[in-house]
């Protein structure tokens, strides 16, 4: 599976909604919960070009946490990084007190990191509930078990994380006949068979209309509520990211420069600067999302 590199550079780390430390986003998570991810000093170059630059946050259970910036700012980099496809050149990821720097993409889906991609990936030419139970025969260490053996295996485990998404009624076609937003959903229910503690969502909603964005998301947060796993996505579209989540982390030139609650974002100069030069603000966007959100019964 192949992800995006950012390349970038620098500017000031300024913390939104707390005070200057020396580990920017220390205590930052929500308030009684203890944080699930730990990311301290991560930095990453490519060839002398520092794409992360020492940015810290963390990430607490039953939350959703925006990484947004403009282009080039670090995002795809500091994902991979926590996902183990790239190796921090400097600095920390904990995942529940354990080490993530050094391990193989796959031992840290083991230790229960689940992702999904900005372009949907299933495989088209198997059913609904084939690549769902793709997943949970990898997960069990069987991939390579005979299809025709493993063709019931588990089955029922995976109808019920196919109705966690509302594609259980689809279980049977082929997902080469599936519309763009069910095959996101399918991916989502094959990035929860490891039962992940913490999902990471790489622009989940691209390529899919308003509607069916705000219905991928509603239904993220009501797993993250369900399960009390944490998700730390990106995300271009503003509106999404004001809606559902709870926190936001913003990255220009491999640095973070600021992070908070939505509203503390709305308003932070800096960000505005980085997003829309002089003269312009979020204020907009973020009423479009409290609308969307408030139509869906979610809190912005």
């Amino acid at each position: 599976m192949n992800t995006a590199m950012a390349y970038s550079g620098q500017m000031n780390t300024i913390p939104v909604g707390t005070q200057e430390t020396s580990v920017p986003g220390a205590g930052t998570h929500r308030q009684g919960l203890a944080p699930l991810l730990q990311v301290n000093n991560l930095g990453k170059s490519f060839g002398g070009v520092k794409a992360v630059d020492g940015i810290s946050f963390d990430l607490a259970a039953g939350e959703l946490l925006a990484l947004i910036g403009p282009n080039g700012a670090g995002k795809s980099t500091t994902f991979n990084m926590v996902n183990g496809q790239l190796t921090a050149d400097q600095g920390s990821i904990l995942l529940d007190g354990q080490e993530l720097v050094g391990r193989k993409p796959r031992a840290i889906w083991r230790l229960g990191v689940g992702r999904t991609f900005q372009i949907a990936e299933t495989f088209a030419s198997l059913t609904v509930i084939e690549n769902v139970q793709m997943a949970l025969l990898s997960h069990d260490g069987k991939l390579f078990a005979m299809w025709r053996r493993a063709a019931d295996y588990k089955r029922e485990e995976a109808l019920a994380l196919l109705e966690q998404v509302g594609m259980k009624s689809q279980a049977e076609r082929p997902c080469s006949e599936l519309a763009y937003g069910d095959v996101k959903r399918v991916e989502l229910a094959i990035a929860m068979a490891n039962s992940p503690k913490l999902l990471l969502m790489d622009e989940p909603t691209a390529g899919m209309a308003p509607k069916e964005r705000n219905s991928l998301m509603a239904l993220t947060k009501q797993l993250v509520i369900d399960r009390g796993m944490a998700v730390l996505f990106t995300e271009h579209s503003m509106d999404v990211v004001f809606a559902y989540a709870d926190r936001m982390i913003v990255l220009a030139r491999g640095r973070l420069i600021a992070q908070g609650k939505p509203l503390e974002i709305r308003d932070h100069p800096k960000v505005q600067e980085v997003y829309f030069g002089s003269g312009k603000t979020f204020e907009k966007i973020a009423q479009k999302a409290a609308a969307v959100a408030a139509s869906l019964g979610e809190v912005a």
